[in-house]
C-alpha cells in the first residue's frame, strides 16, 4: 500500500512539472482572412501562425486568404451567418463605410498603450468619428523623382515642397530646357482637391466651386497653357503609364510615383537613371504627401470575449516592427509602425545607393504624412466624378471659364443630390 501511495504522489509530482497541452476544446480560435496574397505570401503567414501558436500554445490560428474581389460578399454573408472572421483585411474606404453600419467594431482597448507604436498618418486613417477601426498592416507611398541635368540646365537648385513650388518649377522647366515639368493626375481631381484641404461635398450639396477650388484649377491652367505640364493623357484616370514612359524618354523633369516605379527606369533607361535624384513628396496646404493607400486588420462584430481579446493579441502580433519589415521585404509596401520604418532595410543607404534605394529610405521617412484619399457617402459616385472631370478639363484647357465650368459641375451634382 505504501508502495502504491508513494507511486500516486510520484505520478502526481509530475504531472505538476510537466506542462499540460491544451486540448482542442480548450484553445480559443482566431481566424484571420487576408485579400489576394496567395501564393506569394503563403510560407510568410505558415510561418507567422507557427510561430504565434508556438508561443500561445491555448490559442488557434486559422488564415483564411479571400480573394479581394468576393472578400466583402463573403464578410458580409459570415456574419449573418454568426460566424465572421476574428480579423479581417480591409483598405480604408471599406473599413470607413462598414464602421457607419456597425459591421465592424472600434479596437481602441484592444490597442491600449500600443497604439502610440503605430504611424500618426496610419491612426489617423483608421480613425474614425474619434474612434480606431483597426490594426494598420502595409502602406505605400510616393517620392519626389526629379531629373537632375533638366534641373541643372534650368538653373533650379530648390526642389519643390509643395503643390504651389511643383509648378512654378515645372514653368521653368519648360521656359528653360523645352520639356515638361509636371504630370498631374488631374482625371483624379478629386483627390487632388482632397489632398490640399478642400472639399467636395458639404451638408450634402457640392462645395467645389468655391473661389478656392477655382484658384487651385486657374494655377493648373496657367501651367497648361505655358506647356509645363505633361498632354499624355492628363485628363485620363490613370496617367501613371504615360508618366514614367515620359520620364524614361528624358521629356518629364519631375515624376511622383511609388519608389518601384524607379526600379523600370533604372532597367529600360539607365542614362535617365544615372541623373535621377530623389526627394519626398511635396506635402499640400493640408500636409498631406501623395501616395497612401493603406490596409489593416479589423475586428468584425459579433466577435466578443476571449476571441476578441485574443484578436487583439494576435492583430498587434502580425502588425509588430519584426513582421511588418519582412512583409515589407516581401511586398515591396511600406510597414505603418515608426521603428520598423527606422529598420536598416529602409534606411541604411550604401554609398552607391542608386534611386530606387534613395526612395525606398525618403517613402519610409514620409510615413506620418501619408493618408488613404478616398471620397465616401456620396451616391452615383462614378457618375458624378466623371462630370466634375470633364468640367476640370474644360476649364484647365480654356475650353470653358473655370467658375462657369465648376458651377455647372455643381449644380449637376446637386440635383443628383437632391434625389436620393
Amino acid at each position: 500500500m505504501k508502495r502504491l501511495s508513494l507511486a500516486l504522489v510520484s505520478l502526481a509530482a509530475i504531472g505538476l512539472a510537466m506542462p499540460i497541452a491544451a486540448s482542442a476544446q480548450d484553445k480559443v480560435t482566431v481566424e484571420f482572412w487576408t485579400m489576394s496574397l496567395k501564393p506569394k505570401f503563403t510560407p510568410y503567414f505558415q510561418n507567422l501562425v507557427k510561430q504565434y501558436e508556438a508561443a500561445n500554445p491555448t490559442v488557434k490560428i486559422e488564415w483564411v486568404d479571400v480573394p479581394w474581389d468576393v472578400i466583402q460578399s463573403k464578410l458580409t454573408a459570415s456574419i449573418a451567418a454568426g460566424q465572421p472572421p476574428a480579423l479581417v483585411a480591409l483598405n480604408v474606404p471599406w473599413a470607413y463605410e462598414y464602421s457607419l453600419n456597425g459591421v465592424i467594431q472600434p479596437v481602441d482597448g484592444l490597442f491600449g498603450k500600443d497604439i502610440g507604436l503605430y504611424a500618426d498618418g496610419a491612426i489617423k486613417d483608421v480613425t474614425f468619428n474619434g474612434k480606431a477601426y483597426g490594426f494598420p498592416h502595409y502602406n505605400g507611398a510616393s517620392i519626389l523623382a526629379y531629373n537632375k541635368t533638366l534641373f541643372a540646365k534650368a538653373g533650379i537648385t530648390k526642389v519643390p515642397a509643395t503643390l504651389d513650388e511643383q509648378l512654378a518649377t515645372a514653368k521653368t522647366l519648360k521656359a528653360k530646357t523645352g520639356q515638361a515639368g509636371f504630370s498631374p493626375a488631374l482625371g483624379k481631381i478629386a483627390g487632388v482637391f482632397m489632398q490640399e484641404g478642400l472639399p467636395l461635398v458639404e451638408n450634402n450639396k457640392a462645395v467645389f466651386n468655391s473661389p478656392k477650388h477655382v484658384a487651385m484649377l486657374a494655377k493648373f491652367a496657367d501651367a497648361y497653357k505655358s506647356g509645363a505640364l505633361l498632354k499624355d493623357n492628363l485628363f485620363a484616370e490613370d496617367n501613371f503609364q504615360t508618366s514614367i514612359d515620359a520620364y524614361k524618354s528624358g521629356r518629364l523633369g519631375q515624376l511622383v510615383a511609388p519608389p518601384s516605379a524607379l526600379t523600370r527606369v533604372r532597367d529600360d533607361a539607365k542614362d535617365i537613371y544615372a541623373v535621377t535624384e530623389v526627394a519626398p513628396a511635396p506635402l499640400s496646404a493640408s500636409k498631406i504627401a501623395a501616395g497612401g493607400w493603406l490596409f489593416h486588420f479589423a475586428v468584425p462584430k459579433g466577435i466578443s470575449g476571449p476571441t476578441l481579446a485574443e484578436a487583439g493579441k494576435f492583430g498587434k502580433f502580425v502588425t509588430n516592427d519584426v513582421n511588418q519589415v519582412e512583409f515589407s521585404k516581401l511586398a515591396g509596401t511600406f510597414p505603418t509602425t515608426k521603428k520598423a520604418a527606422q529598420d536598416p532595410f529602409f534606411q541604411s543607404l550604401k554609398s552607391d545607393a542608386g534611386a530606387f534605394e534613395k526612395g525606398v529610405a525618403t517613402g519610409a521617412r514620409s510615413l506620418d504624412s501619408i493618408r488613404t484619399l478616398y471620397v465616401a457617402g456620396v451616391p452615383d459616385y462614378e457618375v458624378l466624378n466623371k462630370r466634375l472631370q470633364d468640367a476640370t478639363e474644360a476649364a484647365v484647357i480654356g475650353r470653358k471659364d473655370i467658375k462657369v465650368s465648376l458651377d455647372e459641375a455643381a449644380a449637376f451634382w446637386n440635383t443628383k443630390l437632391a434625389a436620393k
